[in-house]
């Protein structure tokens, strides 16, 4: 079966994140089509990168570079839950999908994005990192604002449309990772 991680990129303590993922996975698994996981960065502690040989060699020397490297290696596609941090994502989600380069490789991602402005500016970095590590980005997005999607910026209550916009991303998600799949199979 098709298997999506969905990927908490936040470890500030506090963060609005962990609900915001909660929620995408509680939506995810009421779903047939696919397997889903959710992902906690915090649970890998991952320093700045700290490998000798860049990602793209695959020659992982530390530990925790290799127990991340199984886990995203185990999924078909993702799901990432992003921050928006002065117009761009959070450094733990940027720091972690650098340490890896093939395990992300012909593989679809898609985005929940959160912050002032619903964290479409990091959701556009994002794409930009996806088409670097050869990932299918679709194109639905869910984009949570902190003044409407949110009580007092930190009680996370999404609108009922989000919901939707939520199925499409995860119905596109589903649908390009098992289309991509004959490339990771050759």
């Amino acid at each position: 079966m098709t298997r999506i991680g969905i990927i908490l990129g936040s470890t500030r303590p506090g963060r609005n994140g962990e609900a915001v993922a909660r929620w995408v996975y509680e939506v995810a698994a009421q779903r047939t089509d696919a397997e889903f996981e959710l992902v906690d960065l915090l649970d890998y502690k991952l320093p700045h990168l700290d490998e000798v040989y860049p990602p793209s060699m695959g020659q992982y020397m530390q530990p925790h570079t290799l127990s991340w490297a199984n886990k995203i290696a185990s999924f078909d596609g993702y799901v990432m839950v992003t921050p928006e941090y002065n117009h761009s994502t959070s450094g733990a989600l940027k720091n972690a999908i650098d340490f890896l380069y093939a395990e992300w490789n012909n593989k679809a991602v898609g985005f929940v994005s959160y912050g002032s402005a619903g964290g479409t500016r990091a959701v556009e970095h994002l794409r930009l990192i996806a088409a670097e590590l050869q990932m299918a980005d679709v194109r639905a997005q869910v984009a949570l604002s902190l003044f409407t999607d949110f009580e007092n910026y930190s009680v996370f209550k999404p609108g009922d449309f989000q919901r939707e916009a939520l199925t499409t991303v995860l119905d596109q998600v589903v649908s390009w990772s098992v289309a991509l799949a004959p490339l990771r199979a050759g």
